[in-house]
């Protein structure tokens, strides 16, 4: 019986090793130098500090930035662990609401959406959530919608605003793939650079 299993036990060592540790090093090691950007994470840094992931949403709630798409990400009810509250753009806790179409509380959040999203037709990235809950791009529907608004708020002008997004406007994965896209983190940093508060 020995027999037997010494060379199973000796094949699941060494493919342990080699697919478990030697191909996952050697990989991260080549993603390292071909890819840095992407296998540091992404980072987007400003001033020396890091201010964000480009693959990560961030909750931008103040006048005069650009907003992303809902969040359905929570953390545990500081009063009730047993509950949760809505927590957007939380990393650590990256999930889709569950909630059905009859739901009360989704109901009452896109009507509320609905309501500072301006006239219909609203796009639909205006009121959904992403599968993740941490989705870093709006369609260029969703960023015009909120020229005006972001214009305004910074004193300048409604074109100059829509010349941002028009540029921060990523095209289909080789033209094909995916849908347009603006990234907000990125937009938001360009506004800050063209036209500071």
């Amino acid at each position: 019986m020995i027999v037997h299993l010494r060379p199973a036990f000796a094949m699941l060592l060494l493919f342990t090793l080699l697919t478990g540790l030697a191909l996952p090093v050697a990989l991260t090691g080549i993603a390292g130098v071909v890819f840095p950007f992407q296998a540091g994470g992404s980072l987007v840094w400003r001033d020396g500090k890091i201010i964000g992931s480009a693959l990560i949403g961030q909750n931008f709630a103040r006048e005069g930035y650009f907003r992303p798409r809902p969040s359905a990400t929570t953390a545990a009810d500081p009063a009730d662990d047993s509950k949760t509250v809505p927590a957007p753009y939380r990393a650590d806790s990256s999930n889709a609401s569950n909630l059905g179409p009859t739901s009360k509380a989704l109901i009452e959040r896109v009507q509320a959406d609905i309501a500072t999203a301006g006239p219909a037709p609203v796009p639909a990235d205006a009121l959904t959530t992403s599968a993740s809950g941490l989705d870093p791009h709006i369609s260029p529907q969703a960023a015009l919608r909120q020229v005006a608004r972001i214009a305004a708020a910074r004193g300048v002008a409604e074109d100059r605003v829509r010349e941002l997004v028009t540029h921060h406007t990523e095209a289909p994965l080789l033209g094909f793939i995916g849908m347009p896209r603006v990234n907000v983190l990125a937009l938001n940093l360009a506004l800050d650079t063209a036209a500071p508060r």
